[in-house]
């Protein structure tokens, strides 16, 4: 073997161990409650999960579109939508810190809120 393509394999081993370590972090349940919901980059609900009744509610979007919020037993998710391909009700429930979930659609994003500083 030759030196590029020993370096070309450390590099590539270097690069998947990174994606692996990242893969893991990433996908650790959260452990905060605290849960912003933004729309055109305006807060349009706050929530404290573990304080929330179970509920389903509908958030209009001004382009007249729609996503329907579920928080079942702490936890939230889209449900249903209008959008053409319901890749934010794919997401599931949200679960990590790292990863929100999106409806790109209705410019809306779920996420945990920023830790207080």
């Amino acid at each position: 073997m030759t030196k590029t393509v020993k370096l070309l394999i450390a590099a590539v081993a270097l690069i998947l161990a990174a994606a692996v370590i990242w893969a893991v972090i990433a996908s650790k349940d959260s452990d905060s409650t605290q849960v912003v919901i933004v729309q055109n980059n305006k807060v349009i609900y706050e929530l404290d999960l573990s304080t929330e009744d179970d509920r389903t509610f509908r958030i209009e979007s001004p382009d007249g579109g729609w996503n329907e919020v579920s928080i079942k037993d702490g936890k939230i998710s889209i449900t249903d939508a209008d959008c053409h391909d319901h890749t934010c009700v794919k997401t599931g429930v949200l679960r990590s810190e790292s990863i929100p979930i999106v409806c790109l659609p209705h410019k809306l994003v779920i996420r945990y809120a920023d830790k207080e500083q």
